[in-house]
């Protein structure tokens, strides 16, 4: 072999070894970056005429388990769509209360029922009576704050949807544009493994909204789908379309037209339903929270306020009020109409005439409503009558409650049974789904950077770059030794 051929030959080699510790020094520097992929120099023989052997680099490869990607994708749509209704049913059980919280909506039947019996031993007391108004108020103001919230619930949900429908057409604009860089970098023979990772890091990013699938298309390009196949990204960017709402009321549905759905390219999608084109990601579960969960813990709501203002609206317990007359709980003043339910739990309220601070006198709970002056003072009959009502077994009309007969104190009971059992359910399947996506998080990351094999792969390269730096410090003495000759 020629010297000049020893030469170029050390010389690949020095090349060779310098792309190596550039490589090894990125790995280092990069080890705590999210996203971030290995990257392994891909290294082969040389053989050019008259030059000799040598070695090339023939490019950067980024090492990553595309599968082991594509499962943690679908587990952190998974967690994304137990993560929202597992919130929603907290934040109802924080509302509702627990038992022994004073507070409670079963706490404020129990304290009216309790301030009833109270009065009905003396129904000449004021105090007792004002101890019944106070615990009346109470409730209805607790079914109020309860109904308000689950609607603040619902509008929170709709925000948030709109909030990640942005981010979703966003990112799909984003990874469309860094694969028109990928083509630009590959037309002028640059590497980009820095743009993969950076793909890789927003697909990964909204797998969370939308389960996806990733398929391969030339020139490192790739094209999204749904796991139901819609189209999300192929060159160019799908679009998708939603309209906040605000205020949302109990009465305002998705199925009325009061609440917008979701669009994509401007033809509509279906929101519900394993099968739907979202199904399975965060935001299937938010178009839940906003369009199914809380409409079934609203009605639930409304039929327990029917069956308060109708157990004492009923003139065979108050004689004193005549038919369609409200009684002591009513909706908002008038009396319970069946064609007004939706939403009933967020406006029922105390009967104005038994309510000194509204107008009305405190004696009209002991003597009756529509009394039009103070009976017997020692007369508890229609104290102990409203007593009974609230303890009397009745089949609850609407909500989702089997036709069991229940006292109010049972049905509210039932509420936040069915409410504790759903919170318990969802935490359950969001702790398996955490579970889960930890676990293929782990076993990503284990095909990370190993800083003690990239410091062993660097003790490598320096002797490799020592050798060939001798061989041409070894060629450049023969040189001299010609020259002197």
């Amino acid at each position: 072999m020629s010297i000049s051929a020893t030469l170029a030959n050390a010389l690949t080699g020095l090349t060779a070894a310098a792309r190596s510790a550039q490589v090894v020094s990125t790995n280092v520097s990069n080890a705590t970056t999210e996203g971030y992929a290995r990257r392994e120099i891909d290294l082969s023989a040389r053989l050019r005429a008259g030059d000799g052997y040598g070695v090339q680099v023939d490019g950067v490869n980024r090492i990553v388990d595309e599968n082991v990607v594509r499962e943690r994708r679908l587990a952190s749509a998974a967690v994304g769509f137990a993560d929202a209704p597992a919130g929603f049913f907290q934040d109802v059980m924080d509302t509702l209360g627990q038992p022994n919280d004073p507070s409670s909506l079963t706490a404020r039947v129990a304290a009216f029922e309790s301030a009833l019996l109270e009065s009905t031993s003396r129904p000449e007391s004021d105090s007792r009576l004002f101890g019944v108004l106070n615990a009346a108020t109470s409730l209805a103001n607790k079914l109020n704050n309860t109904s308000d919230q689950v609607q603040i619930l619902r509008q929170d949900a709709d925000r948030e949807i709109g909030t990640e429908i942005e981010r979703l057409n966003a990112t799909l604009q984003q990874i469309a544009e860094i694969d028109g860089q990928i083509l630009r970098a590959r037309g002028s023979n640059r590497d980009y493994p820095a743009l993969l990772d950076g793909r890789q890091k927003l697909i990964d990013d909204i797998s969370e909204l939308v389960p996806l699938r990733q398929l391969p298309r030339e020139n490192d390009t790739v094209a999204l789908y749904t796991m139901t196949g819609a189209l999300l990204l192929d060159i160019e960017p799908a679009e998708f379309g939603f309209t906040r709402t605000e205020p949302i009321t109990p009465d305002m549905t998705l199925s009325s037209g009061a609440l917008s759905g979701l669009t994509l390219n401007g033809t509509p999608l279906a929101t519900s339903g394993p099968n739907g084109p979202i199904a399975g990601g965060r935001l299937a579960s938010l178009f839940a929270v906003r369009d199914e969960l809380s409409v079934t813990v609203q009605s639930d709501l409304d039929a327990m306020a029917r069956d308060l203002v109708t157990r004492f609206e009923d003139p065979t317990l108050d004689t004193t009020l005549l038919a369609g007359d409200p009684g002591l709980f009513t909706d908002r003043g008038a009396a319970f109409d069946a064609s007004s339910v939706t939403g009933l739990a967020g406006r029922v309220s105390v009967n104005a005439l038994a309510d000194p601070s509204a107008g009305g006198e405190i004696w009209r709970l002991r003597d009756g409503l529509g009394a039009a002056a103070p009976g017997s003072i020692g007369d508890a009959a229609l104290l102990s009558g409203m007593l009974d009502r609230l303890q009397e077994a009745r089949v609850p009309v609407g909500g989702t409650f089997s036709a069991a007969s229940r006292s109010t104190a049972d049905l509210t009971a039932d509420i936040l049974s069915r409410v504790g059992q759903d919170l318990q359910l969802r935490n359950d399947r969001l702790s398996f789904e955490q579970s889960r996506y930890a676990g293929l998080d782990e076993a990503l990351l284990a095909e990370g950077v190993d800083t003690d094999q990239e410091m062993q792969k660097l003790l490598l390269i320096e002797q490799a770059y020592a050798a060939n730096a001798r061989v041409i410090q070894t060629a450049d003495e023969l040189i001299q030794l010609l020259i002197r000759l």
